[in-house]
């Protein structure tokens, strides 16, 4: 290679998408208040009768809009329908379905102070679940008093219980596929060292969408089991000085994860890039909102319409040009 060519390569190398980082970070962000706000905003105005029903369709939608993104061509495309479909994915058959069986069985929401107490009554293996806190019946776990009560809720708290699943899958991904997360590799090049690649021999079929959709649902699974363990006061508490340490040290590494994003050229590998690095960043927002740091508008999106809707504008029309630029690459 002459030396021409190799000063070209080193440019290339250099050169940073400061535009799709910022575009993909964004689109990234904004799809977690969107998230929280559209779960609060189905149980605040559908029937609790009807309100699990259509989180198990949205769930379905999403897994529907991913298996969609298998067959479509083009990397950017694949990446988008994969982000949109585990999103919906989430919310419908993870936090939906945890909402359900936590409300169905009487689950206690973790309260700042206070009394809760819940009764179930039983008629023909069917129950009804009562739930009152302090004394004052409990309608729905979106009416204000009740949310200034709870610290952390019910659905959340079993979802902790779900640790050896994601253990369980980590185990695969490690011992057994030969893929992009740096993580991973690291991982793999710690432990097998020499033998990585007798180990790790090969990669399993790669489908963009499917591959997003597993980044999605894994790295929001393993962000709320790190929190909801810093959380816990058996083990530290949200106040405590190793909680504070986890929320400053997922900032830092999402600042070098955004360093490492700049040099991305694909709009589809920025956007995959992008899922890791705000989820890492959104820890910390978590935590510095549980303190009450500053205001989570977006946990009452009744109240904050314009800011949300303004969210939603900007979503919408980043995932409408992400998508227009994925056909016009499909055509150059």
């Amino acid at each position: 290679m002459s030396t021409l060519q190799n000063s070209t390569l080193d440019k290339s190398r250099r050169k940073l998408y400061v535009w799709r980082t910022i575009a993909s970070f964004i689109i990234i962000l904004f799809a977690m208040p969107l998230g929280h706000a559209l779960m609060l905003l189905m149980e605040h105005y559908l029937a609790p009768s009807t309100v699990h029903v259509a989180g198990f369709l949205l769930g379905f939608a999403g897994l529907i809009i991913v298996i969609v993104g298998v067959f479509v061509r083009g990397d950017t495309r694949q990446t988008l329908l994969g982000l949109l479909g585990g999103l919906l994915f989430w919310t419908g058959w993870v936090e939906f379905l945890f909402l359900y069986y936590a409300h169905r069985y009487g689950v206690h929401p973790e309260l700042v102070n206070g009394v809760v107490s819940t009764t179930s009554t039983y008629v023909d293996g069917i129950s009804t679940t009562v739930m009152h806190i302090n004394g004052q019946l409990v309608n729905s776990m979106s009416e204000p008093w009740v949310k200034d009560a709870m610290a952390t809720r019910p659905e959340y708290l079993i979802l902790s219980a779900s640790f050896g699943f994601w253990m369980m899958m980590m185990v695969m991904y490690i011992f057994s596929t030969h893929n992009g997360c740096d993580f991973i590799t690291w991982i793999q090049k710690v432990c097998f060292r020499d033998q990585r690649k007798v180990i790790v021999a090969q990669p399993m079929t790669r489908h963009t969408s499917i591959v997003t959709f597993m980044e999605v649902n894994m790295m929001l699974w393993g962000c709320y089991l790190l929190l909801m363990f810093c959380y816990d006061k058996n083990f530290l508490g949200d106040h405590h000085p190793v909680t504070f340490l986890v929320g400053l040290g997922c900032f830092v590494g999402s600042l070098f994860m955004l360093k490492r994003q700049l040099y991305l050229a694909s709009w589809g590998a920025n956007i995959r890039m992008a899922i890791a690095t705000v989820i890492v960043f959104w820890t910390p927002v978590e935590i510095l909102g549980r303190i009450n740091f500053f205001k989570e508008f977006w946990t009452e999106p009744q109240h904050y319409v314009f800011e949300l809707s303004s969210i939603l504008i900007v979503f919408i029309a980043l995932l409408l040009y992400l998508w227009m630029k994925g056909a016009k690459k499909k055509k150059g």
